[in-house]
């Protein structure tokens, strides 16, 4: 099983205007990526989550792809 990306890089706070960060975790379709595919843990995950449901209603991230 592979590490988390947000515990191997330390990181405290997942920010929801860093898009470039979050666009890892968001597939073609602008879904969020499951974590058995990313690897990420189940706090981070949650973290996630709504750090890109955040960044879709302030328009940082769109909500489907055309």
């Amino acid at each position: 099983m592979r590490q988390c990306f947000f515990c191997s890089q330390n990181v405290k706070e997942i920010d929801h205007k860093n898009v470039e960060m979050l666009r890892r975790f968001v597939s073609s379709q602008a879904k969020i990526i499951d974590p058995r595919h990313t690897g990420v843990c189940a706090k981070h995950q949650r973290k996630l989550a709504n750090a890109i449901k955040r960044a879709r209603i302030m328009g940082l991230l769109p909500f489907v792809r055309k």
